[in-house]
């Protein structure tokens, strides 16, 4: 049996080996006669599935290492009876770790503090949802808009997108669809963008089309939002520079590339082709995960502020203005542009989530440990740090 898998999913030959002969490829260079005699067809976002890429070939089983499904044609998928299979919620810690790391960021940056402030999420999925428990950790009101879960539940939580404007900042963790009553293309358009309050910023860590990437600049040129941070970019590979310059913090889209992320993806797409071959899953991730870099973190805690506790703790753990810095130097020339985000993707740190590091506070309030713990660290008591 032969698989073709892309060489940015993580343990992938050695995931994969345990079903069949395994091709790595350069997922953004698949081409049909890479196809032809494969099986099954391991992916990322940056391939798009279609008739034209796997007409004539034998692949019966195709799956994504990603939470989302627009570069997939699955009605084509369906139509041939190839099955398929994806990760939904494997990096989605990682992305709510990503906007924690951002927030606390932008509050030192403009000498604010969090707590108090109002924070609208828009789409409150398995990401979202995160996003949610992690604000509130951070002290903010968070205000929910989910209008499919909305009409699904009934739940008074979900509010109206209006509802959402008086937020101090507001975030996107939507999938990208041009169709239906939920379309979310140019969802942040201009008009969106401009009852946003005076002075509050945007995030968008989702797809990079479902904001109006110039309208973005023209609100953060004339000074109606105060900050963006952009993980996503609506010509990607390609990037907007002039964009790129205004924003406060933009990275490559790695927002959900925690390792931790990557590699349950993996293990979620390895089981999925498990069962459609039916054949047990002997490929076990845990042992060999490598340890994180930064398994113990000790913090003096006694009279300072909590909220610098909490940045101290995410930013030791992420630094996210390490991404920033190394996003910034993208070459000038748009043609080279693809070389070089795919660089940063492929090349990316062995980002660990923040439940591997375990925590030692000293002078907490039980306050500040539930908040920590509410960001996902493992607290352990100061007597058991020797």
């Amino acid at each position: 049996m032969k698989i073709v898998a892309d060489e940015n999913i993580p343990f992938a030959r050695d995931a994969f080996s345990t079903l069949g002969e395994v091709q790595l490829i350069s997922g953004r260079d698949a081409t049909p006669a890479m196809f032809r005699d494969a099986d099954l067809f391991f992916c990322r976002s940056v391939t798009k599935i279609s008739r034209a890429l796997l007409d004539g070939s034998r692949v019966r089983f195709v799956a994504t290492a990603t939470i989302g499904t627009d570069h997939v044609d699955l009605d084509y998928l369906r139509q041939r009876g190839t099955a398929f299979a994806s990760a939904p919620g494997s990096n989605a810690n990682s992305v709510a770790e990503y906007i924690t790391a951002s927030l606390l960021v932008l509050a030192r940056r403009g000498g604010y503090a969090l707590e108090g402030k109002t924070l609208g999420v828009v789409g409150v999925g398995n990401v979202g949802s995160r996003v949610v428990q992690k604000s509130q950790a951070l002290g903010m009101r968070v205000l929910q808009n989910d209008p499919p879960l909305a009409r699904q539940t009934r739940d008074p939580r979900f509010v109206p997108l209006d509802a959402l404007f008086e937020a101090d900042f507001i975030t996107l963790h939507v999938p990208l669809s041009r169709e239906g009553e939920d379309g979310t293309y140019h969802l942040a358009d201009e008009a969106f963008l401009r009852r946003m309050k005076p002075g509050a910023a945007f995030l968008n860590s989702s797809r990079g089309r479902v904001m109006d990437g110039k309208a973005v600049g023209r609100a953060l040129g004339d000074g109606h939002l105060s900050a963006a941070v952009l993980d996503v970019w609506e010509e990607e590979p390609v990037v907007d520079l002039p964009l790129l310059a205004r924003v406060a913090i933009g990275t490559p889209h790695i927002a959900g590339y925690s390792f931790d992320g990557k590699v349950c993806a993996t293990e979620m797409v390895y089981r999925a082709a498990c069962q459609a071959l039916g054949v047990a899953p002997t490929w076990d991730p845990a042992s060999v995960m490598p340890p994180p870099q930064c398994p113990r973190l000790e913090l003096n805690c006694a009279g300072r502020p909590e909220e610098d506790v909490l940045r101290e703790a995410v930013l030791t753990v992420y630094d996210i203005e390490a991404d920033d810095r190394e996003f910034r130097a993208i070459p000038s020339d748009p043609s080279r542009h693809r070389a070089f985000f795919d660089r940063l993707r492929k090349l990316y740190p062995e980002r660990r989530e923040f439940h591997n590091t375990r925590l030692f506070v000293h002078g907490a309030s039980p306050g500040l440990e539930r908040r920590l713990a509410g960001l996902g660290f493992r607290l352990e008591s100061p007597a058991r740090s020797d």
